[in-house]
């Protein structure tokens, strides 16, 4: 499964009743739009990366191995992607920004641990080429 279409599955999997209607391929657009990608692909790597710079390396940390996952909170939420593009993708699906913040909080941790385990994460970031410059962005 691409990972864009797991985030979306996820996503919406956590919102529940609050998704109402939504659309997957909305979600995923906003999604991508968020999160960062590239031709509607998700950059698992790039988004691991944003942690270093929010000084939550240890945070995403516990999610790449395969111990217990910390918790991502909503203010980490906003601190990581920033309060005004969770507002922006929020109000572009219809739904309430708390919603999404807190979708948002238990898809991310999910997604990268997912991924992350037994080697996904290598295909995820385009082997060890791709790892060993996610590793050099996380570790500055």
């Amino acid at each position: 499964m691409d990972l864009m279409k797991m985030a979306t599955d996820l996503f919406l999997q956590k919102l529940g009743s609050s998704a109402g209607n939504l659309n997957s391929d909305v979600v995923a657009s906003a999604l991508s739009a968020l999160l960062g990608g590239e031709n509607g692909q998700l950059d698992l790597g790039a988004l691991v990366a944003k942690f270093s710079q929010g000084d939550l390396a240890s945070l995403a940390q516990s999610w790449l191995g395969d111990g217990a996952n910390a918790n991502f909170s909503i203010d980490q939420v906003l601190s990581v992607l920033g309060a005004s593009q969770v507002s922006e993708f929020s109000a572009g699906l219809g739904i309430e920004e708390s919603d999404a913040s807190s979708a948002l909080s238990e898809m991310i941790p999910e997604l990268i641990d997912q991924n992350s385990s037994a080697g996904g994460l290598l295909d995820a970031v385009g082997g060890v080429g791709g790892l060993a410059g996610m590793a050099s962005k996380f570790f500055r």
